[in-house]
């Protein structure tokens, strides 16, 4: 008897489904990610062969922005000095119409006796509020009042001092109280203090 050699059967290779590499499956976001990365690789790359070295375009990215930076830092500041200006004068403004009245020497209350209209604006920029002053007492008095522009919000803007001159018993006469500042947005006026004498 012959012998044969053994041959083994070996097994069909396995035919298996191809799947995507997981790279492909990757979300949106990170193949964005991938892109911006390759695109500012290759503007790198052009900056460096046009003369100028990666890192020398870097910096003078950063320091585009850096100067953008600074000239916010400095409208902001220059906002924040305006404000504080404003705010200063607006004091200074109300210190002075206080003075006017606490000046007045055995002078009475007379806040009861004034009534604000009408707020408006001036053809010179400056806000106008109408008063009405009505002199309750027995004889003729002289008035000063103190009057107070404020915003929406109730914060003083400007301040002024008011005269009306012998307005006598039982009598209303028609004044106008100016601001000292061009004010805008919305503004409105209250009587702070008066006083007759």
């Amino acid at each position: 008897m012959d012998r044969q050699p053994l041959i083994r059967a070996t097994p069909a290779p396995r035919v298996t489904r191809r799947q995507d590499p997981p790279e492909s499956r990757r979300p949106p976001l990170v193949a964005g990610a991938l892109v911006v990365a390759v695109v500012g690789a290759s503007v790198l790359v052009g900056c460096s062969s046009s003369g100028k070295s990666a890192s020398s375009s870097a910096s003078s990215a950063l320091s585009v922005a850096a100067s953008a930076g600074s000239a916010l830092a400095s409208a902001a500041s220059q906002a924040g000095s305006a404000l504080a200006s404003a705010e200063a004068r607006a004091s200074e403004a109300v210190s002075s119409a206080s003075s006017a009245v606490a000046g007045i020497k055995g002078g009475l209350d007379a806040k009861g006796d004034v009534t604000v209209g009408a707020v408006t604006t001036g053809t010179d920029g400056k806000t106008l509020a109408q008063l009405t002053v009505t002199n309750h007492g027995g004889q003729s008095y002289q008035y000063v009042i103190q009057v107070n522009f404020t915003d929406g919000n109730g914060k003083v803007l400007d301040a002024t001092a008011t005269t009306v001159q012998d307005l006598a018993a039982g009598q209303s006469v028609q004044a106008t109280a100016r601001s000292h500042l061009t004010l805008s947005g919305t503004v409105k006026a209250e009587v702070a203090n008066a006083v007759r004498y």
